[in-house]
């Protein structure tokens, strides 16, 4: 698979009161088409504001990033940097903009000149493909959490992106809605193959992905598999990270005596274990 986003060198600091603060140190990065990447580190680690120079709200300080060969410093590109690149964020309400659900979903359509009847299927398709179609009269405010999540991530694929970052979207939400948007994403990923990067600090949503990449102070720390990374309990709550329950349960039992694998991740391989 190729290269989607490739980041080089990048460094970024931000500047408050005159001070400058590094968020992100010297970080090099490659995700591949149809990849499914989770980025985890405590608060202030630097998740945050990678996620938001992958679709150019923020530049770097230092180095490059490229979307699909697109340096997000040439403002000339910045809307198709944004069009291959969506952006979900931890609000939903900040990203819902009309009073019907079929209307905020054609409002980056619209933005982007696309032709009334292609915007009229896009629209369609991507209700069906969050499971919000038979709700698209609906006024957004009359929503749940995670319904107005789904709406703004079909709000992201009615402009056809290649790409969706997700800057802790369950982070409000209970849950139910927290199980809806994840479901969401599972699908975009699996049978949409849209490339995705997942900002959060829920670890049982990383068990699923490709990749995770562990961050702490501006910088990549680790990164692997979701066994390879949960397995190093003691290296993760170092970093002031928890792992997923079954992980931490099998850890646990080890320290026991008893004889079980180390990088179980769900209930399900907890259960073959215990029975074998």
């Amino acid at each position: 698979m190729s290269d989607i986003i490739k980041i080089e060198n990048v460094s970024f600091e931000y500047i408050q009161e005159g001070l400058q603060s590094k968020a992100l140190d010297d970080i090099n990065l490659n995700i591949k088409k149809g990849e499914f990447v989770v980025v985890i580190g405590h608060n202030g680690s630097g998740k945050s504001t990678l996620s938001k120079h992958l679709n150019a709200i923020l530049k770097p300080t230092k180095g490059n990033i490229f979307i699909k060969e697109m340096n997000t410093k040439d403002d000339s590109k910045l809307w198709n940097i944004r069009q291959t690149a969506g952006m979900v964020f931890q609000n939903p309400d900040n990203q819902i903009v009309a009073t019907v659900v079929e209307e905020d979903v054609a409002f980056g359509p619209e933005n982007l000149g696309i032709d009334p009847s292609e915007i009229k299927k896009r629209v369609e398709k991507s209700l069906k493909s969050v499971g919000m179609y038979e709700l698209k009269n609906k006024a957004p405010h009359l929503l749940s959490g995670g319904q107005k999540q789904r709406v703004a991530i079909a709000g992201i694929i009615a402009m056809k992106p290649d790409c969706i970052v997700f800057d802790e979207p369950t982070a409000m939400l209970d849950p139910s809605g927290r199980k809806e948007v994840i479901n969401t994403i599972k699908k975009l990923n699996k049978k949409d193959n849209i490339t995705i990067i997942h900002i959060t600090h829920f670890m049982e949503e990383a068990v699923d992905a490709d990749r995770i990449i562990v961050m702490e102070k501006g910088k990549v720390v680790m990164q692997g598999a979701p066994r390879e990374i949960f397995v190093k309990v003691e290296k993760l709550k170092e970093l002031g990270l928890d792992v997923p329950f079954m992980t931490e349960l099998a850890y646990e039992l080890r320290k026991e005596g008893i004889d079980i694998d180390s990088d179980i991740l769900t209930v399900d391989e907890m259960v073959m274990n215990l029975c074998q």
